[in-house]
């Protein structure tokens, strides 16, 4: 294996990191020292560059086994866990897999076996009910967010993987929560506990109520998009439902957005993401599922156009933004005859009589048909487009390179003139379309 990364230094280097903050400083020294170690630290602190730097340090480069396995509870979480791996550039091999995808893609992507492989519970215990690969070689265990993936409708699918895993001799907890009881399964002996979640940390999120004279809130969403201008944020609904209202709502009044639910194909709710990340969308109207364990860039705010029914929501949805020491704003959209849940506190009505500047907007996503199955590389891309395309390395959008395919942020002007260039162009040895997503 080629050009191999352990050294902590070189990693953070290439994620742009100058130092761990306390906590990840904290888990880490932990995760070394102990056999059994349990996380328990707020969303957005870094809890899975806590547990991947020493995991790296553990793995033997001579060997063409699956030596870590990651259990995640969501699909979104198994993706952003892939991605902060391959961005520390290790040159370890890492592959994702999860359910909502055909079991095909699964079979390619591991034929030959990643050092660390991360998966839901159902799609991992799939791939080991068909021994596609060794799993007394997987010496290390994580189970990132368990306070979701040990719950009752888990519990079954978890004890029956673990008990196929002889060689385990690190086993590695996280959660955003505590309180959790662990099974007898998990064979968690006298862990060492890192805990944060007790630690006085002055919260720089202001929580800012916004009454709606209409019971749909629609009118004053909008007054409230408009007020912060092209910023990025979420707009979190209880429902599917709802999220196509306000989309339909947003579509009409011309404000550039995504969707992003359960009901959705995962194919639809990765390229939404891939959207919201480069900017070709400023908002993502989403439920639950994009309170937690989804890759998207800090957010100075978001909003509830529908409050959640638990507190455990309210918090997950919040940490999407004022993460770890940055300021942010979570904003109320609330009928004037409703009362809030006791669980929200200490809020301030919100000031929007003023309009920001909007802006046009100006990145548009491109699709490639081909990635990283086909020796494409992002340099590949970024060539194709600079050298083919005329374009200058400032005119270049996020590239976003997947197994199969690849996407591009490039500004909405060139678009067209870029598709007529480009279509049917080579990369590698692979003639591949280009389209607007």
């Amino acid at each position: 294996m080629a050009n191999l990364i352990k050294e902590q230094q070189d990693i953070l280097k290439k994620l742009h990191i100058d130092t761990l903050n306390p906590m990840q400083e904290a888990a880490s020294l932990a995760i070394e020292n102990n056999n059994n170690t349990i996380i328990l630290s707020p969303t957005g602190t870094g809890k899975t560059l806590a547990f991947l730097l020493p995991t790296i340090k553990t793995l033997d480069p001579d060997s063409d086994e699956i030596q870590a396995l990651i259990l995640v509870p969501t699909r979104e979480l198994a993706i952003q866990i892939e991605q902060v791996a391959r961005n520390m550039g290790t040159g370890f091999k890492v592959n994702a897999v999860y359910g909502g995808r055909p079991m095909s893609k699964d079979k390619i992507e591991i034929k030959h076996n990643p050092a660390i492989l991360i998966g839901t519970p159902g799609r991992i215990l799939d791939h080991f009910d068909s021994d596609r690969f060794t799993k007394s070689t997987i010496k290390t265990l994580i189970l990132d967010e368990f306070d979701k993936s040990l719950e009752i409708g888990f519990e079954a699918e978890m004890s029956a993987i673990l008990s196929e895993l002889s060689g385990i001799n690190k086993r590695i907890l996280t959660s955003a929560t505590q309180g959790t009881t662990i099974p007898n399964f998990v064979q968690l002996d006298q862990p060492k506990v890192v805990n944060f979640l007790d630690k006085k940390v002055v919260s720089r999120l202001e929580i800012k109520t916004l009454a709606s004279p209409d019971k749909d809130k629609l009118a004053t969403l909008l007054n409230l998009i408009l007020h912060l201008g092209n910023q990025p944020g979420i707009v979190f609904c209880n429902f599917k439902d709802s999220i196509a209202i306000v989309s339909t709502f947003l579509e009409r009044n011309r404000i550039s957005h995504g969707c992003f639910s359960g009901g959705m194909e995962q194919k639809d709710r990765e390229r939404a993401l891939i959207k919201f990340r480069n900017g070709s969308s400023q908002l993502l109207l989403a439920t639950d599922l994009a309170a937690r364990g989804i890759d998207i860039p800090e957010l100075k705010f978001i909003i509830h156009y529908e409050l959640p029914i638990h507190a455990e929501e309210f918090t997950h949805r919040n940490g999407r933004t004022a993460r770890v020491d940055k300021k942010g704003t979570a904003y109320i959209l609330q009928w004037k005859n409703q009362k809030l849940p006791d669980f929200i506190k200490n809020t301030s009505e919100a000031n929007i009589t003023n309009k920001a500047p909007r802006e046009p907007q100006f990145w548009q996503t491109l699709f490639i048909s081909g990635g990283r199955k086909d020796k494409i590389s992002k340099g590949d891309i970024a060539g194709l487009f600079i050298k083919q395309g005329n374009m200058s390395k400032e005119q270049l959008g996020v590239i976003e390179l997947k197994q199969d395919c690849a996407f591009v942020a490039v500004p909405i002007t060139l678009a067209n003139n870029l598709i007529e260039k480009l279509n049917n162009s080579r990369l590698k040895k692979k003639k591949v379309r280009i389209y607007v997503l």
